[in-house]
């Protein structure tokens, strides 16, 4: 992972772009399938106002997650993952309280609570050393949680058992590798194209869940064709409406856009 971007021998307030990122990525106007200023995307149970009230609640946590970074900083890699749990699912209900049970941000409280946790145990900040340390923090996590399951209880692990995703907790433990691949591209004022391309390469489990590997696979090509023959407005509202049709929500995208938004700016 070395060499992603130069370390910076300044402070980074990890916390502060973590909840920044969720409000950026929340007004980014238009996002296929996805919640925006606007319509609802995909989305029966979930509005814009429902998102302004989940980052609220969410936001205060991010110090927290580093903090306890930084109070079990000298404590080993492998044992780190248990104590950040209990605080991340006190995040979750968090999350739930302020939505009436629905869930806003559960991915994002994964990926951006392990950069900001991460970022507490870590002299200097960078996005190489964000990344380094949240694979090492992750490291066994997809053959404890996935791999050795028997029965498949959740969505998660019925897809890893059908086609092999290892979702969130893959993309943790391979240091963000989806993330990185676009970061190249990184433009803090060209979000829609970020967006894209990580549609393109993204195993989304939300488009896995909503239209199975043929609804990943029709999400990745569009957003490949828009790449390719150029997009505007118009053609983001385009396939805003088809994604709709088809009630395909690219969720795993928007997260790691947060989690781009975050070591773009590292």
């Amino acid at each position: 992972m070395t060499g992603l971007l130069a370390t910076k021998p300044r402070f980074i307030n990890v916390p502060q772009r973590a909840e920044d990122a969720l409000w950026h990525e929340l007004e980014l106007t238009p996002k296929p399938g996805l919640v925006d200023r606007l319509n609802n995307g995909s989305h029966r149970d979930m509005d814009h106002a429902l998102f302004v009230r989940s980052i609220r609640a969410i936001a205060p946590w991010f110090a927290r997650f580093t903090a306890l970074g930084e109070e079990h900083a000298d404590k080993p890699a492998e044992v780190q993952l248990r104590l950040l749990r209990p605080m991340g699912i006190a995040c979750e209900q968090a999350m739930y309280h302020a939505t009436g049970g629905v869930n806003t941000h559960k991915g994002g409280i994964f990926a951006l609570g392990l950069l900001c946790f991460a970022a507490g145990r870590l002299p200097v900040v960078s996005a190489d050393s964000l990344c380094r340390e949240v694979s090492t923090l992750c490291r066994g996590l997809v053959r404890r949680e996935l791999d050795n399951r028997s029965l498949a209880a959740t969505a998660g692990e019925r897809q890893f058992q059908q086609f092999g995703l290892t979702g969130a907790r893959g993309e943790a433990e391979s240091g963000f590798a989806t993330v990185r691949s676009v970061l190249p591209h990184w433009r803090r004022a060209q979000q829609h194209e970020m967006l894209l391309r990580l549609m393109v390469v993204n195993p989304d489990s939300n488009l896995v869940s909503r239209g199975g590997m043929c609804g990943l696979r029709y999400v990745q090509d569009y957003a490949r064709q828009l790449l390719q023959e150029g997009w505007d407005r118009q053609a983001l509202e385009k396939m805003d409406q088809a994604l709709i049709a088809r009630n395909l929500s690219p969720g795993g995208s928007a997260d790691l856009l947060s989690v781009a938004w975050v070591l773009g700016e590292c």
